[in-house]
């Protein structure tokens, strides 16, 4: 099951992002304790991310060099996120993320067109990648859900990337942020080792099929898949801060 449900994770991710929403609950329903589940989730998430990086630069999606500056940063962000996440008010981003999240659905479902080909840049890259690496990276190490596919949106809002090169450019970032928090959690003696490799042998392969089909089938694949994924997220956010 834990096999499985990496591969579906992986697959998911590797498209437009989520994965977290599928892993994080199958860990806590059998039973381990929240940090220890969160800690064994950036185990299994590090597979998928690495994966689906290493497919993309091969296949020409990703310029691993423009990427530097922003992997860097988002290490720190994610780092200070996860040394933090004890420390700030939690419950403020469980409320503010759904609406964040709905207006990037509505957003997308009045530009049809968005994404689905190479736009104008909107600001700088290396202010991209100071205010996104930062921001995002401590959020995934804080909180976490739908990381991925912000990356994405900022992408092609920011930088004006098609779908293709945001979601590979995406998973570098992401691989970044789940590679630093891991590291914390592994300080903390917070990661269940056998549960987290099996799962991500299950993420390295969906992440890979994923990554394969982004880069054949291209934006027009990828964005009624986005849209999905940010919709479930949204409402799995919704659902666990107001049904209660």
């Amino acid at each position: 099951m834990l096999f499985e449900t990496g591969l579906a994770a992986g697959f998911v991710d590797s498209v437009a992002g989520g994965g977290g929403l599928i892993t994080v609950p199958v860990l806590m329903n059998l039973g381990i304790d929240p940090k220890l589940a969160l800690g064994t989730n950036k185990l299994q998430a590090t597979f998928g991310s690495g994966s689906a990086t290493v497919h993309h630069a091969r296949a020409g999606t990703v310029a691993l060099p423009e990427c530097r500056a922003g992997f860097a940063l988002t290490l720190a962000g994610a780092a200070a996120g996860t040394l933090l996440v004890q420390r700030l008010p939690k419950e403020f981003l469980m409320r503010a993320i759904p609406i964040l999240l709905v207006l990037v659905a509505l957003y997308m479902l009045l530009r049809p067109g968005m994404g689905t080909a190479e736009g104008r840049p909107r600001m700088a890259r290396r202010w991209f990648d100071v205010i996104f690496g930062l921001g995002l990276g401590f959020y995934d190490g804080f909180f976490g859900p739908g990381t991925g596919t912000f990356w994405a949106m900022a992408f092609v809002l920011g930088l004006g990337f098609n779908f293709t090169r945001a979601t590979g450019h995406a998973k570098v970032m992401n691989f970044a942020s789940n590679l630093s928090s891991l590291i914390f959690f592994l300080w903390a003696g917070q990661v269940l080792f056998a549960p987290g490799l099996v799962m991500g042998v299950g993420q390295l392969l969906g992440a890979r099929f994923g990554s394969g089909l982004v880069v054949a089938k291209g934006a027009r694949f990828i964005r009624p898949i986005f849209i999905a994924v940010v919709l479930a997220i949204t409402a799995k956010l919704l659902w666990g801060v107001y049904a209660r």
